[in-house]
């Protein structure tokens, strides 16, 4: 099953889902020359993207209708069947030759469903969730980890180089979403030793900002460090990636570990931590929000320090 070529102008493009990151991500799209047809559960979180010359529609399914490839970045696996696979959904209103890329962190093993689905109705699928927060996302240098066919996947080239600056086919349907899991469980640990490092340093009378300029660059660098770190120091736990979001990922990655019958630890520790931060009723902040919890499990009041 031959896919067309993706060509900016000619192509027309679905977008399903303008979140926090969606919302730049497919700006980049629209700014490349690809027309847009949108979807969100509200209009208003669209404005952005229709004044840029979008059309919005009212379902996933009619998304499809117009386009020819259809984007869609979602919340939870339960919202990614939804509208890929649900009665309204993507591959209802998708004809031959159409492809659906899930750029949501779901699970893999939805992500060859859906792969499966599509096949059977002459349509190409993809998974391809994406690190790099917020700020990779505004900026187009996101990280891309792709499952799919190779054919596909390089088709769709314009719309990667668009939105990312890594981009890798990692194998067929699921292996992005896989790879996605490999990156989660690599930050849930590194988000509690940036978070410990800097309560250390307040509780040591150090000046955080010039600590940083030790630490930031050496062995101990990282981006969760030099990105996050500063949100930290300054009190902004504006979400670059929602912590429930977070909870989810890792929920995923531990079912995952449990079935290929790993043991993970860390991973579990890290989850349990930030269900705390959610209990606490900061499940709406960034990832980097572990801080508040982890300050007060030690007597410090973060915010007010």
């Amino acid at each position: 099953m031959a896919v067309s070529e993706i060509v900016p102008g000619k192509t027309k493009i679905g977008w399903i889902g303008t979140g926090v990151m969606g919302s730049s991500m497919c700006g980049h799209l629209i700014d490349k020359g690809f027309e847009a047809t949108i979807y969100t559960r509200s209009k208003d979180k669209a404005k952005a993207l229709i004044e840029k010359g979008a059309t919005w529609v009212d379902s996933p399914k009619a998304v499809a209708e117009a386009s020819d490839v259809i984007f869609g970045i979602v919340g939870f696996p339960q919202d990614v069947r939804e509208v890929f696979l649900g009665e309204n959904g993507a591959l209802a209103g998708s004809k031959e030759g159409n492809v659906l890329v899930d750029m949501t962190t779901s699970e893999p093993s939805l992500a060859v469903e859906i792969a499966e689905a599509a096949k059977a109705k002459g349509v190409h699928s993809v998974d391809a969730p994406v690190s790099g927060g917020d700020v990779g996302a505004k900026e187009a240098r996101l990280s891309i980890m792709i499952g799919g066919e190779k054919e596909v996947v390089d088709a769709l080239n314009p719309a990667w180089e668009a939105m990312g600056k890594t981009i890798v086919h990692q194998g067929p349907a699921g292996a992005g979403q896989h790879t996605k899991m490999v990156n989660q469980t690599l930050i849930s640990s590194m988000m509690i030793g940036v978070c410990e490092a800097l309560l250390y340093g307040y509780k040591a009378g150090l000046d955080l900002e010039t600590v940083m300029k030790s630490v930031s660059t050496g062995a101990a660098g990282s981006w969760s460090l030099s990105n996050l770190g500063p949100r930290i120091m300054a009190n902004n736990f504006d979400p670059g990636f929602f912590v429930e979001h977070f909870i989810k990922d890792m929920g995923i990655a531990l079912a995952e570990s449990r079935r290929m019958g790993l043991s993970m630890p860390g991973l579990a520790l890290a989850e349990q931590l930030y269900q705390s931060v959610k209990a606490k009723g900061w499940g709406r902040e960034g990832t980097h929000a572990l801080m508040l919890t982890l300050a007060e499990m030690s007597g410090v009041d973060w915010k007010n320090r």
